[in-house]
């Protein structure tokens, strides 16, 4: 084993140990003792083991521990760390400027485990609520994950979004915007994006030299009719090239295979392999059928839907008319209430729902009892000089570890509509995920189910949960079920929101906002929920401030609140 191996063990166990908080003594001997090993003049291997203790830097102890190495190339010590520091945590220490004693804070105090729950923390400005971490630490971090996940080759939706004018942009500018058009997992809007991908009529001949700059990106595969390239952030561009057929490639690299299987059976007329179709519409005209955007081309069961009802009216952001679920300064927002609702306003919103913490959220400066007496009477304060726009008292109440609310029923009545999530103790099995669920929505104030699972896509799986049972007990007790449009949650997921809607269920775009700009974010929920098919009918957010305040009257009346 080499010197630059044995010290990377050294160093691990150091930062290990100051993860889990152990002897700090112990911890600073074993990073001299990795600084020191590796700028030995000479290898360790070649040494008798006498002649190791007496380097300098290197005691009895470092001693015993390189021998180990040297004779199992194993480090006892360092074992039994790794087996009690989950992947998530490890992970960590590869950001540049987080060390390893605000990652034990990060991880023993806020109970965030992985990257991306310390991302979505850091949009929630939550590391400032601890010492040690002030603006620019937290500005910092946030730039270290980012720059660490992109080059992970798995983006956001949003992540994409952000720099995909700028790509298509240069793309038609090269090869002139008749000739390019994208395809491929953006143009279905999906969640997640492994490769952005594009229809270009160009060859690989003609294609190759444009991409040879100053920095170029690197080609990862060449096939007779696709280009596929990394780019300098990591992200994938996969191009799909040749002079013909721009409708019909469009169509296949934009459609699910069981949706090209189900439209081939359905119109077996329809020649998808060799006529010329200049666009997809020419292929939907061909079946004698609406067109069909691709983003609900997921699936086979929408081709039916379409013959028998040939008019679709997805969502769109103008029909969002009030923002619900928002975060202000009273918990972990960044905005006062008045800030928000002036700029939602502006904006041409009807109503804004404040939404702060609960108590049980102490990491976000949850409400107690009595600062929301005080925040309801500053919000009584604000709806008369924001007349006719109105704040509604809200709250996203915790759902406890046995499925109680984190407020009493008296509490509860004080708010116009009462949010449930579950925020803690997120390692359940699904028994226990289920339990505390059915706990919470058999509580005749809960008016929304707050992002049902808990994921954070690309960084924290969801607790497990059975949708249809769920959605199912959101039907009986008649709870809107919210489709968070943050673009790390976008939970419920999109393939379960046609069945609620099958029991009637209404869902409730919400941008989980925690800043005025976060309220944006209803976009991607947006987006995604047209992959659904979502109409405006069926979304809460959607209502107008008369036809919201109608709803919350009209299920108080239900439940006798």
């Amino acid at each position: 084993m080499e010197n630059y191996t044995i010290a990377e063990n050294f160093s691990l166990l150091s930062k290990l140990m100051e993860v889990h908080g152990e002897n700090s003594f112990k911890s600073k001997t074993f990073a001299i003792a990795a600084f020191t090993i590796d700028k030995l003049p000479l290898q360790l291997k070649d040494m008798p083991q006498h002649e190791i203790v007496l380097q300098r830097g290197i005691g009895e102890s470092v001693a015993k521990k390189i021998n180990q190495l040297l004779e199992t190339s194993q480090l006892d010590d360092l074992i039994a760390l790794l087996e009690k520091t989950p992947p998530t945590i490890l992970e960590m220490l590869k950001l540049k400027g987080l060390g390893p004693k605000k990652i034990n804070l990060i991880w023993k105090e806020m109970g965030i485990e992985s990257l991306g729950e310390l991302l979505y923390a850091c949009h929630e400005n939550r590391l400032l609520l601890f010492k040690g971490f002030g603006e620019k630490t937290q500005k910092n971090i946030q730039e270290a994950i980012e720059l660490y996940q992109s080059n992970k080759g798995r983006f956001l939706f949003a992540e994409v979004d952000a720099v995909f004018l700028q790509i298509n942009s240069y793309l038609e500018k090269i090869f002139g915007a008749e000739k390019v058009s994208v395809t491929g997992a953006f143009k279905s809007q999906d969640p997640i994006i492994d490769e952005l991908q594009f229809v270009i009529l160009a060859t690989n001949d003609e294609i190759k030299p444009k991409f040879q700059t100053a920095q170029p990106p690197e080609l990862l595969e060449e096939t007779k009719d696709s280009l596929l390239y990394k780019l300098k952030t990591g992200l994938q561009l996969r191009l799909f090239t040749g002079n013909i057929n721009m409708g019909r490639r469009l169509f296949l690299t934009s459609s699910s295979p069981s949706f090209i299987e189900t439209f081939k059976q359905k119109f077996p007329t329809v020649d998808l392999s060799r006529c010329m179709y200049k666009n997809e519409e020419q292929i939907f005209e061909k079946a004698g059928i609406s067109f069909i955007p691709s983003y609900l081309r997921a699936s086979n069961t929408i081709i039916e839907k379409v013959i028998h009802n040939p008019i679709i009216t997805s969502i769109v952001s103008s029909d969002i008319k009030g923002i619900i679920h928002s975060h202000s300064n009273w918990s972990d927002g960044v905005n006062k209430i008045e800030e928000m609702a002036a700029a939602l306003k502006k904006s041409g919103f009807e109503y804004l729902v404040i939404s702060d913490h609960s108590k049980a959220a102490f990491y976000a400066n949850g409400l107690s009892e009595e600062r929301i007496v005080e925040q309801h009477q500053y919000i009584d304060e604000l709806n008369k000089k924001l007349n006719p726009f109105k704040i509604f008292k809200s709250i996203e109440c915790d759902i406890l570890n046995d499925g109680s609310l984190d407020y009493s029923n008296s509490i509860l009545s004080t708010f116009d509509l009462v949010i449930a999530s579950i925020h803690s103790n997120l390692k359940m099995n699904e028994e226990k995920a289920m339990a505390r669920l059915q706990g919470a929505l058999s509580n005749p104030y809960v008016t929304i189910l707050g992002h049902m699972t808990g994921r954070l896509l690309l960084s924290r799986n969801g607790y497990p949960v059975d949708h249809k049972k769920i959605i199912d007990l959101c039907s009986q007790n008649k709870v809107v079920i919210e489709l968070n449009a943050n673009p790390r949650r976008l939970d419920i997921d999109w393939q379960y929101i046609e069945y609620a809607l099958e029991k009637n269920v209404m869902i409730s775009i919400n941008p989980d906002a925690h800043s005025i700009e976060g309220c944006q974010d209803i976009k991607y929920g947006v987006l995604v929920a047209q992959k659904a098919g979502l109409t405006k009918e069926q979304n809460l957010s959607s209502y107008s401030l008369q036809q919201f305040e109608s709803f919350l009257s009209e299920r108080r009346k239900q439940f006798n609140l």
